[in-house]
């Protein structure tokens, strides 16, 4: 069967066929990095990691870019109000690549800890203005962009005579004019739909480069046309990202391409759905914004517990990536128990005993497993049938360990390997508790304790420098101490 890939450009699927196979070019949308990663983070993340685990265990050779936005992403909108990466430099009175740097630093902290591999490459748009600047060059060359004040903005109605602008999420333009009138006091604009290409920096603005319109900023949409051509070339196989930025981001993307280059630049457009809390999308203004490292401590009030990383993998994958996945407690506790279930069956199977020769029932499930993951998985990443085929895997370990089925050394090493090629190596998982991880753990706790004992012994001595000083030392190694009166409590933040 073969891979078919839901092209949100035509709204079907589609099979897949690279445009240099065996070679493929994937760009996604990576974060604005200007605060911690949060539960909307995720889901890209690992809906992407799994095409590029998947392409790759197909063999195909994957370049996968995905950027740093580090400047250009607006407060207000797109065109207007302040660097949201200066605003939190100014606030807190850092350089703004501080702010970028330490939150780039957070971003990989939590896309490791959710066993999310590394791209290929990872450009950031601070280090790409003079490609920025040449693609800007180019759409005014060829007449779908004009400059106003030192801005340059993109024409879109300019574009639309010769093009359409709207493929991608199926707007037309006057739809868009028609919703945008609200910002009729924005003057530099010859249409309100006209986004910038290029911004000229105001006396306070802190992120500025030269170019010949003015002292400024690119607008944030140029990054990714600019990268992805750069290091995919003209033509490319797959971009992704949220459902989000279906419009205008990606809209505006595939209108600065034509633009520039006379056609389509991306094959395949793929987007994940959203994941909401009660319906509602996360954000910071309605309150029910939780973080990534809150998930991973429980330190949040609509938190119930801590969820580990893998959890939070399990939770996601057990969704369509096109399908929306509503955050509660009980969906987490659901993915608790799911993902330990299929980590138990995984640990099971390592005392399977191999008999003579297999049962039918047993035999037709392991003949058939690995087909119907890969059936799963070239449906479009369906990862939720994948784990039911691995929930069905489990059931028969079960029998097999009650001596209620039976199963041949072969057949036995084909479970093995079907079973640990989908759950470890194409969805990603791991086992953060396996017996040699479990006796680390409690050594590891068993040092802890011992540290605490000798500061509890300062104490008692009123040597509270010493005292001080272990408490420190801990903090900085990541730990948390708190002395309660029922004694002294710590824990180890992600």
């Amino acid at each position: 069967m073969a891979l078919l890939i839901y092209n949100t450009l035509t709204r079907q699927k589609e099979r897949f066929e690279p445009l240099n196979a065996p070679n493929v070019g994937m760009y996604v949308c990576g974060p604005t990095v200007y605060g911690d990663p949060h539960l909307g983070h995720a889901r890209p993340a690992i809906t992407f990691d799994i095409v590029f685990r998947y392409l790759t265990h197909l063999g195909y050779k994957v370049r996968y870019v995905r950027n740093i936005t580090d400047v250009g992403h607006l407060e207000h909108d797109a065109d207007e109000g302040e660097d949201k990466i200066s605003k939190k430099a100014r606030l807190e009175q850092l350089e703004p690549m501080e702010v970028a740097q330490y939150y780039t630093n957070r971003y990989h902290a939590a896309m490791d800890a959710l066993g999310v591999l590394r791209p290929s490459i990872e450009p950031h748009a601070t280090g790409h203005i003079i490609e920025q600047q040449q693609l800007v060059r180019k759409i005014l060359d060829n007449g779908f962009a004009y400059v106003s004040n030192g801005s340059v903005y993109f024409d879109t109605e300019a574009y639309n005579k010769q093009h359409r602008y709207g493929v991608l999420s199926g707007r037309n333009l006057e739809d868009v004019k028609d919703a945008s009138r609200q910002l009729d006091g924005v003057g530099e604009k010859h249409h309100q739909a006209d986004f910038a290409l290029w911004k000229k920096a105001q006396p306070e603005h802190i992120m500025r480069w030269p170019s010949e319109w003015s002292d400024g900023f690119p607008g944030w949409h140029c990054e990714c046309t600019a990268m992805g051509r750069k290091y995919l070339g003209d033509h490319f196989d797959i971009h992704g990202g949220g459902m989000d930025l279906v419009f205008p981001h990606h809209e505006c993307e595939i209108a600065q391409a034509v633009a520039s280059q006379g056609d389509q630049m991306v094959h395949y457009w793929m987007h994940n759905n959203m994941i909401t809390i009660n319906g509602q999308k996360m954000g910071k203004s309605l309150g029910n914004f939780i973080t990534l490292e809150q998930f991973f401590t429980g330190n949040h009030e609509k938190l119930e517990k801590a969820f580990s990383p893998m959890t939070i993998r399990f939770f996601i994958l057990s969704a369509h990536y096109r399908g929306t996945v509503d955050f509660s407690n009980e969906a987490l506790l659901a993915s608790e128990k799911g993902l330990e279930r299929l980590l138990n069956g995984l640990r099971d199977l390592e005392r399977v005993q191999a008999s003579k020769q297999t049962d039918k029932e047993t035999e037709a499930m392991v003949k058939s497993l690995r087909q119907k993951c890969y059936d799963a998985m070239n449906d479009d990443f369906a990862t939720p049938l994948v784990i039911a085929n691995l929930f069905e895997a489990c059931s028969t370990v079960n029998k097999i360990l009650d001596h209620k089925a039976a199963i041949s050394a072969d057949d036995l090493e084909e479970l093995r390997s079907t079973m640990h090629l989908f759950a470890f190596d194409i969805l990603g998982l791991r086992d953060d508790h396996s017996s040699g991880s479990d006796a680390r753990e409690e050594a590891f706790g068993k040092v802890v304790d011992m540290v605490l004992d000798l500061r509890a012994k300062a104490k008692a001595d009123k040597d509270w420098a010493t005292s001080d000083r272990i408490r420190d030392d801990l903090a900085a190694a990541g730990f948390e101490v708190k002395d309660t009166k029922d004694g002294v409590t710590w824990k180890l933040n992600v």
